[in-house]
């Protein structure tokens, strides 16, 4: 990525140029008021924004196959995108990541968080020896080589594999589960969350096989479930199953719509049978609908001392926060219903359009609405892993509950 690309001189909004000097990583198409430079500007072309008055704003990737025509990379005074400016930003955000790589119990974490890194449609997720990238925009395909070369100098990976969003899997572009670097994995790949073990299929599985943002809200609910039944609703491949099932809980019961994630949250938990307490905790799945599942529960008068509820995100435009918002109460009123007197609810949320506050709002109205009161024990974010350098980049939030009685 250097000053041989193609560059598309991009002419925007006085309102435009004012966010995108303060930092924001986007730069929507309604927002463009002309375009010069190259005649038909590619995805990847390197977009230098100016404002109505001509003055330099920042400096970005154009994709004109999205509504987010620039992936904003450096504002301020303009700067020279080139493999040393790459470098730098990447070994930035390995440094950040420092704390984890030095833990000793933690080898599986986000390397690269998208904007919130600087770079904007692209991810990378760090499995112990495996690296794995995954491109949500057209505009990285480009600069894939100068990446993926960097990344190997920096951390010398076993191998690279690269996964691809679904709107940019084409015939005549590169194929998603591809490795790229190394030897091709031959299943899933193992790594570790303070100590525990974990499988991914980094190949085939959802995003890139894991979900690194819930480790440390992992672990605080674990404190919880010591010798408690607990109920895991989303449970994808099992992260708050293992954990609590690690802690110590009698029984375990988690429900997904995927078999498939059902599958692997087995194979999770008997990845840590060495443990004692999880060769004693008893753990069921159900596969099927979150509301319908809940509710046959509480047909059958089952209750829970934990309850976690993590949703996939439910709103991914301003249209549908609405709807979401009454997703997360209806949530809420089904697993409360299924709580002990006294016991705990974790209820999540990655729609970053609904607030902590929202979020609270939410739940606290299910909780009148099924005739108990709740106290907060804890709010909680996003990790080490996952830093927040615009608005919309945080977008988890969670509220550890316990329930008072009416």
């Amino acid at each position: 990525m250097s000053g041989d690309r193609p560059r598309v001189a991009v002419h925007v909004t006085t309102d435009a140029a004012r966010h995108v000097r303060a930092g924001h990583p986007w730069l929507f198409e309604g927002s463009i008021t002309s375009v010069g430079g190259a005649p038909a500007p590619a995805p990847g072309d390197l977009a230098v924004v100016f404002d109505p008055q001509r003055r330099f704003a920042g400096i970005g990737l154009w994709d004109p196959t999205s509504p987010i025509r620039v992936r904003l990379l450096h504002h301020g005074q303009p700067s020279v995108i080139d493999e040393a400016w790459w470098r730098g930003r990447l070994s930035a955000a390995i440094q950040h990541r420092d704390p984890l790589a030095q833990s000793g119990v933690t080898t599986g974490y986000r390397l690269v968080h998208g904007e919130n890194d600087g770079f904007g449609g692209l991810v990378v997720d760090h499995y112990d020896g495996t690296l794995v990238i995954k491109v949500y925009t057209a505009a990285w395909l480009a600069h894939l080589n100068l990446v993926v070369d960097a990344l190997v100098d920096l951390t010398r990976p076993e191998r690279v594999v690269l996964r691809m969003a679904r709107s940019l899997r084409r015939s005549d572009g590169p194929t998603d589960g591809t490795t790229l670097v190394g030897p091709a994995p031959n299943g899933p790949v193992a790594f570790t969350e303070h100590g525990l073990a974990f499988l991914a299929d980094v190949v085939r599985g959802h995003k890139t096989g894991h979900f690194f943002d819930q480790r440390d809200n992992r672990h605080l609910v674990a404190g919880y479930c010591t010798d408690v039944r607990v109920l895991d609703v989303c449970s994808a491949t099992g992260g708050f199953s293992v954990y609590a099932a690690a802690a110590g809980a009698q029984s375990v019961h988690a429900v997904d719509t995927s078999a498939g994630a059902l599958s692997a949250l087995e194979a999770n938990v008997h990845a840590n049978e060495r443990l004692a307490t999880v060769s004693r905790c008893r753990v069921t799945t159900t596969c099927g609908d979150a509301f319908d599942t809940m509710a046959r529960l509480a047909a059958a008068s089952e209750r829970f001392d934990v309850v976690v509820v993590d949703p996939p995100s439910m709103a991914s435009n301003a249209q549908q926060v609405g709807n979401a918002r009454h997703a997360y109460g209806r949530l809420a009123e089904a697993a409360l219903k299924l709580v002990e007197p006294g016991g705990v609810l974790f209820q999540a949320s990655c729609t970053s359009r609904v607030t902590i506050e929202d979020l609270d709002a939410i739940v606290q109205r299910a909780a009148r609405r099924v005739g108990t009161r709740l106290e907060v024990l804890r709010r909680t974010g996003h990790a080490l892993d996952h830093p927040i350098s615009f608005p919309e980049g945080g977008y988890l939030k969670g509220l550890l509950l316990r329930t008072k009685g009416t």
